[in-house]
């Protein structure tokens, strides 16, 4: 497996079926940039090509998952924000295409975008004190890319009064409101994520693509225009003045 800048390949050292996708940017939370985006669209591409990949757990470097997007970097570029959320989109549509189990491991903070990376994975495994949710409303955000995603998790009128009300929660209550699959102290992370994966890694490929397929079809996970319509949605009101401003005046306060 190949290491890029930002994202981090590596196989399980019991296991090597199992492969670990690690955003490689700690000093931003592991803040999605454009590069963090391009490079995570390409590990993506290589796994979903490997054959000997039998599980993905997706996680972070550091004390944080992901805090959602680098919106401070590109504040005055409405096309790069399009272009990055446009990216995100296809990313979250290639890892739930994958024919294989995805696991998120979510320590510290998961933040909008890095929410919805939690929410696409089959699986996530959240520690009690992390930091989730999806505050986009509260900086005059449309969280329309990982709506769609959400609402297949926790049902549409859960996904609503979430996504409507704004701020974040703790990973306990993420757990509760089904945000997560498996809960744990931040001591227990990495093991009860391990335990999983290797749990995982015991089912027939076969069966587990075909039994992901069909779930698919049946939640709809395959309706790529919407997701793409999505990130249109939220680069219109990113670039507006009410996005524009409340993200300034948070940046300067």
């Amino acid at each position: 497996m190949s290491t890029a800048s930002f994202i981090k390949v590596s196989r399980h050292a019991s296991n090597s079926a199992i492969v670990t996708l690690e955003f490689n940017r700690p000093e931003t939370r592991n803040a999605l940039s454009m590069q963090v985006i391009t490079e995570f669209e390409a590990a993506l591409a290589e796994i979903a090509k490997d054959a000997s990949v039998r599980v993905l757990i997706l996680a972070g470097a550091g004390k944080s998952f992901c805090a959602g997007m680098d919106l401070r970097a590109v504040a005055d570029d409405p096309i790069v924000m399009g272009n990055m959320l446009r990216a995100l989109g296809r990313a979250t549509l290639t890892i739930r295409k994958l024919t294989i189990p995805t696991i998120a491991k979510v320590q510290g903070a998961a933040i909008g975008g890095g929410c919805g990376l939690m929410v696409v994975c089959d699986f996530a495994v959240v520690h009690d004190a992390a930091k989730v949710g999806y505050p986009e409303v509260d900086l005059g955000i449309c969280p329309a890319v990982v709506a769609p995603w959400l609402v297949k998790k926790i049902g549409a009128g859960a996904a609503r009064a979430m996504l409507l009300a704004g701020g974040t929660m703790s990973g306990e209550e993420g757990f509760r409101r089904g945000l997560a699959t498996h809960l744990a102290t931040l001591e227990e992370l990495d093991a009860k994520c391990d335990e999983l994966a290797l749990r995982l890694a015991k089912g027939g490929p076969n069966a587990i693509a075909a039994t992901k397929d069909w779930l698919a079809q049946l939640d709809g996970s395959y309706e790529d225009a919407v997701i793409l319509e999505a990130a249109e949605i939220s680069a219109r009101l990113i670039a507006g003045e009410e996005a524009q401003a409340r993200l300034k005046s948070i940046w300067k306060a």
